[in-house]
Parts: C-alpha cells; structure tokens; sequence
C-alpha cells in the first residue's frame, strides 16, 4: 500500500514535473522519488554519464538513500553510487569508473570531487534535493547553489524539506519551474498522554536548565539528545558532577 506521499508525489515526477514538496523523514518520502526516478531513467537511453543527482545532508541519509535505490533498481541494470565526506575518497573515485547513472551525494564532498574534476554534472536531468532545511540549519545553501549553477538549466527539480523557511522557499522559486506542491504530515503523531512544553533558552544556559528541570520534576528516566556525539558526552559529565546518574 503506498503511502500518502508516494500517491501525490509519484505521478507528477513520472510526468517530468517539478515538485516541491513538505514531508517529514518516515512518510516514505526516499520511495516517492526513487521509484519515479529509476522507472524514468530505465525508459530513456544511457549516456554513461551522471543523469539524476541526489543531494542529502548527511551520510547517513545518503547510505540510506543508496540502499533503497539499489533495493529499487536491482533488476533495472540503472546504476548507482554515493559519495560522502568522512572517509576516504578513494573506493568512491573507482566506483565512479563504472559510470553511475544516479549519484546520491553530500554537499561538501560533491564539490571537492567537481573541484578535482572527477565529477561532471553536465549531463543530469534530474535534481533532487533532499531534506533541504536540514541542509539550511547544517550551514549546505551557498554550495547547494553552487552546484545547483553546475547542471544544465533545463531539468526536472525536485525538493523536499520538512519545513518551509524563508530562504528554503527563496532557493525553491530560483530554482523550480511550475512545480505541483505537496505536503504530507507524518504517519505517527504524538501521543495524547505526552505533554510537551518548549523552553526558550540561551546556549550557555540549556545545561542548568537541564539540571534544574531534573531536580524539580519527579522523572525516574530520562533520555536526553544532544546533536552532536561531543555534545552528549559534555552533558552527560556535567549530570555526573551534579549527582545524576547520566551515560552517554
């Protein structure tokens, strides 16, 4: 059974539009674009060049992405491959020799491998941002447009984000033509017996307000995230010392 944003999404991207679209991660967002794609790409002549780009916000979107295209495609001969900061880039410069169709890819090392000119995007045809506003927060725009100046202007575009800021609506008008908007709210909503408060706190405070919501409050467990795995060490330490038993 699809899902919502597989019923809206897929028939205008097999159409060859451009589409805007606001999805969160868990809506089946990867499948509504991939499958079109793959469908689209198998029915034309290959060039052995780079035909639809993916562009994700972290590695782990990206390997994942690459998964489900290669779960997707596995009887269609399209090719695929990732590449991503972090590693090596070493194995990715000679999975590129077998002249993948669909490359999914991160911003920064993207633009590394163009820079070097192992990578040419003047053959895509298909565009796809992914996750755009997490791109935004990650600090990605100014190269998202940089490569975006780097495939032909004549394209099909398509760009999601779980939410629609200013200027992810700002590169949304740059760079779509005419596009079908969609929006789709996630399957799983939060459940009626969760409370939820937001507090509005400066950086350097949010610890002592941590510590201070854990004396007041009677919680027995609490599970804390933190973006960063140095951040989550730092509170944890900083609980230790206030007499919490916290593990990170």
């Amino acid at each position: 059974m699809p899902t919502e944003i597989q019923v809206q999404a897929i028939p205008p991207v097999l159409a060859e539009r451009d589409l805007l679209g606001c999805a969160q991660t868990g809506t089946g967002k990867t499948a509504a674009f991939v499958l079109p794609i793959l469908q689209l790409l198998s029915g034309r002549v290959g060039n052995g060049r780079i035909r639809a780009l993916v562009l994700s916000p972290t590695r782990e979107l990206a390997a994942q992405i690459g998964e489900r295209t290669g779960a997707y495609g596995r009887h269609l001969g399209v090719r695929h491959t990732i590449v991503y900061g972090g590693v090596s880039q070493r194995r990715q410069e000679i999975e590129l020799k077998d002249k993948p169709e669909i490359l999914i890819a991160t911003p920064g090392r993207l633009l590394d491998l163009i820079n070097q000119r192992i990578i040419a995007l003047d053959a895509v045809e298909i565009l796809v941002l992914d996750e755009a506003d997490r791109m935004l927060d990650m600090g990605f725009l100014p190269d998202v447009r940089r490569i975006v100046a780097r495939v032909p202007a004549v394209r099909q575009t398509l760009l999601f984000s779980a939410t629609m800021p200013r200027e992810i609506m700002g590169l949304a008008q740059s760079i779509l033509r005419d596009p079908v908007h969609i929006s789709v709210s996630p399957a799983v909503t939060t459940a009626e017996t969760v409370a939820q408060a937001v507090y509005f706190v400066e950086k350097a405070d949010k610890r002592s307000l941590l510590r201070g919501l854990l004396e007041r409050e009677a919680i027995a467990r609490v599970l804390v995230f933190s973006r960063t795995k140095h951040g989550a060490d730092r509170i944890a330490k900083d609980l230790v010392r206030s007499g919490v038993d916290a593990a990170a």
